[in-house]
């Protein structure tokens, strides 16, 4: 009987134990997703990102870039915080340098030297940009190809052997391209490529931006073919627009549309001053877009100085309330503008860098999803201090962009 008991009581434990166990695993996994979802714009699928995020301690995600010209600040520091996020939530984040592919596309003129020189530059400037790299890995795709060329081919033949050219060429966009171009062969191969690198890298997550996104597809549409259960997650995050009125995204090609990562505190001004923002209008304002998606997410508040008159000084907390007093005009273009500019300043010289660096050890010990500051080195004097640093953007300024 006393047996039976303590049997009993063991066994009552044990239970409790494993639904203390499970509830816990379930929470992580819960909060890993509320992390790794809030990157993305949309995601495909919900469940299998939840299922994976439960049963895979170090899920792979593949990030890539044509190196291509100098790095704006979606790029520098949308990437920072998105990659940041997913470190925190336990991810391993493979980041693809697309240098063949960029001589594919033919950017810097299709001279791979030049390109590379491009891919080490911006490495430079992740790192000083706060990037947690002990959770990633950079990749160039000229030496993993050929590394691994046994591998790599078959995966691409197979690609463009199960798909039609229309097919392909509707993922053309990955390029900056139309399908109305006229395109070259090697452009052609490029997206069968690109599908391949997905399956290449083992990757369980696809965090690209919204332009990558036909491709993403692809390849889950290749998992069907190939009678594959586990396909690839598209986690597309938002493409921040030009500065310019109607511009949809920020173009390399034309300096005055983008805020770039070494530019000085006078041409964020000058820019800022110049870009499209219409009184009261929220929709298409890429001022507003870069406080949603810059300031709020590295400072957690916009913080805005003007006279008396005006309303006085007034900090916003969250991006809807500061949206609200945008509609009903409390805060106008003349104000805004100073403000995001002077955020925008912050962050790339990092006025305050001991005050981030607090700002971080708090985050720290709040929330497990710490952003990285603590990694922080003022972008602007990264580039004026380190000579690598220094002799690579010299040379990749002296580059003529191509398309």
């Amino acid at each position: 009987m006393v047996f039976v008991e303590c049997f009993y009581w063991w066994f009552t434990v044990f239970v409790r134990f494993c639904v203390c166990v499970d509830d816990w695993i379930r929470m992580s996994g819960e909060e890993r997703f509320r992390i790794v979802r809030s990157i993305g714009e949309e995601c495909i699928q919900e469940d299998e990102l939840l299922n994976l995020l439960m049963k895979k301690p170090e899920p792979i995600c593949y990030d890539g870039f044509e190196p291509s010209g100098r790095m704006h600040i979606a790029q520098g520091v949308m990437k920072t915080i998105n990659v940041n996020k997913l470190t925190s939530a336990g991810c391993k984040v493979k980041i693809w340098i697309a240098d063949w592919f960029a001589q594919l596309n033919n950017k810097m003129g299709g001279d791979l030297k030049k390109i590379q020189t491009v891919g080490r530059y911006l490495i430079e400037i992740w790192k000083a940009a706060g990037m947690d790299l002990n959770g990633v890995e950079f990749l160039w795709s000229s030496e993993e190809i050929n590394k691994r060329a046994h591998e790599y081919w078959p995966i691409v033949m197979d690609i463009a052997r199960r798909n039609k050219l229309p097919r392909v060429m509707r993922c053309v966009q990955i390029m900056g391209r139309s399908e109305q171009e006229e395109l070259t062969a090697a452009q052609i191969l490029y997206p069968c490529m690109q599908c391949a690198d997905i399956f290449f890298l083992k990757a369980d997550i696809c965090q690209l931006g919204m332009d990558q996104r036909k491709v993403n597809v692809l390849a889950r549409e290749y998992c069907d073919d190939i009678k594959r259960k586990n396909k690839p997650i598209i986690l597309s995050h938002h493409m921040l627009p030009g500065l310019k009125q109607g511009q949809e995204k920020m173009s390399k090609s034309d300096p005055s549309s983008s805020i770039f990562m070494e530019d000085t505190e006078a041409d964020v001004n000058s820019k800022i001053k110049g870009a499209y923002c219409p009184p009261k209008i929220v929709e298409g304002n890429p001022c507003l877009e870069y406080i949603k998606y810059i300031v709020f997410p590295w400072f957690n508040e916009f913080q805005v100085e003007r006279s008396t008159g005006n309303g006085g000084d007034k900090t916003f907390k969250s991006f809807e309330e500061l949206v609200a007093d945008y509609e009903e005009e409390k805060l106008h273009p003349a104000d805004l503008k100073p403000a995001l500019a002077k955020a925008l300043n912050k962050i790339l010289q990092v006025i305050a860098f001991i005050e981030f660096l607090l700002m971080a050890w708090e985050t720290l010990r709040s929330s497990w999803c710490c952003l990285g500051f603590e990694h922080l080195i003022p972008v602007r004097d990264h580039f004026k201090n380190d000579a690598n640093a220094q002799d690579l953007l010299k040379r990749v300024k002296g580059y003529r962009v191509t398309r």
